[in-house]
């Protein structure tokens, strides 16, 4: 019968090792935690070999004390923690005591650090038995890391090519300097400088860091609501690309990888973003220590909410109304031309951290996104008439209702500015105070009719409009099953179908807001999600895609010659309609070409 004892220290070091040091990337990582932790405001990071041969982190912190090296390279040692409720509501980046201990298990590890007064600094060699010698150092704190798995060469083995960890060292990077601003950071690889950053406002470094194109194409997030708060950049819906690897979520300066926040994102931007589009993000979530549990996992890349559900609603939320701020024409490239992005954005002492602060940004305006005007009546009225019409062929247009007309005064012109003309029967022209815009009407109006039937199924308050003469079509048997047994369902949703034969059903009332769409072929979409997902799955999970297909069946064709009336009252309703930057699938339905753009074009001024 095998026998029980205690582990060698080291043994249990290179165990802890295989949860704590993944790649060179995870040693990276848990080094400039350390020196963050530690006070740093410059710090420099040196690869070989993608980190295998080398990482070397230079930092400015407040040092290590002599008598503190070889216990900092003990397992469970740390300066962060004295108590369970330490524990509960911790406040650094690391705090487990394990990363150096693992590390020294695997690597030649040394640390060379002049405490802060100290006459001058320490080295310590990683190795069993080593003694502190004096070394040269000005301040702060150098650990050196080499030949990563030189004892564990069956670990070494599942390691990537050099490009691949390198590529992991240098995200590990670019993600802790998206925490702290106010610190420099440099990497260099194999002698190369990669890049260099200095201390600078939140989104200057985000720019840096993610481009000016991701700060230019993204909307401003800042929401609060008791002991939380979420601040940073969530992309606007109609500048995402398919790029999966764009979402940088950080709690209380922590990056992490959480389903609760990653599924809230996919709810907020599900019927903004056109086909595989993914939500791409900057946020920073600020949380009382205390309801959020960090000691997860030895990686820390996963956290626990006391109350889960509350931040998802929160996050869900937060982003729902960024996606849905008011229209403005000036667009957000514009602005990060004009360098306006880079204001004054103070950084602000979170838990005993600086973290992004984007109290006082300038808020940011966006191309496609959503407004309030006040329409006017007899726009309103001129729109209504014609939506009456809409899928109708159209009547011959007399002298008094031109094709184009003159723009009114565009100097005080609302955001989306006055109506010009039809382009092909499928494009608005209109002007407003910066230059022209386009107008995708039918897109448009989809989204308009969309959010009023979200609406009016929310408050139960949709309005039927009866046909004339009902609208005949054909249908086999389990069609007119799911119509007997789904009537009041139906009828909730503003449809009265009843058989008319063995193999007829007749439509004889729609929903008011869809009264000009065709009435058979709502009906056949509606009958056809009954019959796949029953009314249970359809009045919750995908009750919002049917009545996205009804609006996109109700929403004036393509084709559809309207007056400049009619069309001033498509833009008024578009400004005071949520998310209408984007159809239902995702389409941006307006764009906007300003002045300087045009003058470029023609080569005016030059």
């Amino acid at each position: 019968m095998p026998t029980i004892a205690r582990l060698p220290d080291l043994l249990i070091s290179q165990i802890a090792a295989g949860e704590v040091v993944e790649r060179p990337a995870s040693v990276l990582k848990e080094l400039l935690e350390n020196s963050l932790d530690a006070g740093s405001k410059a710090i420099q990071v040196h690869l070989e070999e993608g980190g295998v041969k080398l990482i070397r982190i230079t930092d400015d912190g407040c040092g290590i004390a002599k008598d503190e090296l070889a216990l900092a390279l003990t397992r469970h040692a740390t300066s962060k923690i004295s108590s369970l409720d330490d524990l509960e509501r911790v406040g650094t980046l690391g705090f487990r005591g394990e990363a150096l201990a693992s590390v020294a298990s695997v690597a030649r590890l040394s640390i060379t650090s002049r405490e802060r007064g100290a006459g001058h600094a320490w080295k310590l060699r990683g190795e069993p038995g080593a003694e502190p010698e004096p070394a040269a150092l000005m301040a702060g704190t150098v650990v050196e890391m080499r030949d990563l798995y030189f004892n564990t060469p069956a670990r070494r083995k599942f390691l990537k090519s050099e490009s691949t960890e390198f590529a992991h060292c240098a995200d590990a990077v670019r993600r802790l300097a998206l925490t702290r601003p106010d610190v420099a950071i440099s990497l260099t690889h194999n002698g190369r400088n990669l890049f260099q950053l200095a201390p600078a406002d939140a989104p200057r470094r985000i720019a840096d860091i993610l481009g000016d194109d991701f700060l230019g194409a993204a909307r401003t997030v800042d929401a609060g609501a008791g002991p939380l708060s979420i601040i940073g950049f969530a992309i606007d819906p109609t500048r995402a690309t398919d790029a999966k690897d764009g979402q940088y979520v950080f709690v209380n300066g922590r990056f992490v990888r959480d389903k609760i926040i990653s599924h809230a994102l996919r709810e907020a931007y599900r019927d903004v973003l056109h086909s595989s589009r993914q939500p791409a993000v900057c946020l920073f979530v600020n949380i009382d220590p205390a309801l959020v549990d960090v000691n997860v996992h030895p990686a820390k890349t996963e956290v626990r909410f006391r109350d889960s559900r509350a931040m998802h609603q929160f996050v869900f939320h937060a982003i729902q109304r960024t996606l849905a701020a008011p229209v403005e024409a000036e667009s957000a490239p514009a602005l990060v031309e004009r360098g306006t992005v880079s204001g004054d954005y103070p950084t602000s002492t979170v838990n005993g951290q600086n973290r992004p602060n984007f109290e006082y940004a300038p808020p940011l305006r966006h191309q496609g996104s959503l407004g309030v005007a006040e329409p006017a009546a007899a726009a309103y009225l001129a729109f209504a008439r014609a939506a009456q019409d809409i899928g109708q062929s159209p009547a011959p247009r007399s002298e008094a209702t031109p094709q184009f007309q003159p723009a009114e005064n565009s100097s005080d012109a609302p955001p989306l500015g006055y109506a010009l003309a039809q382009l092909h029967g499928i494009y608005i022209l209109a002007q407003n105070a910066r230059g022209l815009i386009l107008i995708d009407m039918h897109a448009a109006h989809e989204r308009i009719l969309y959010e009023k039937l979200k609406t009016a199924v929310d408050n139960r308050q949709i309005a039927t409009q009866a046909l004339l003469i009902p609208a005949v079509f054909s249908a086999d048997p389990l069609d007119i099953a799911a119509v007997e047994e789904h009537a009041d369902a139906l009828a909730d949703l503003g449809f009265q179908i009843a058989p008319l034969g063995p193999n007829q059903l007749g439509v004889r009332a729609v929903p008011a807001l869809l009264q000009s769409g065709d009435p058979a072929a709502l009906a056949k979409s509606l009958i056809a999600e009954l019959r796949e997902h029953g009314i249970t799955q359809l009045a919750t999970a995908r009750r919002n895609e049917l009545l996205a297909t009804m609006a996109c069946h109700g929403a004036v064709r393509a084709r559809r010659l309207l007056t400049v009336p009619e069309m001033n009252a498509l833009l008024r309703q578009m400004e005071e309609t949520e998310r209408a930057g984007q159809c239902n699938h995702g389409r941006p339905t307006w764009t906007e070409l300003t002045m300087d753009q045009l003058d470029k074009l023609f080569l005016r001024g030059q």
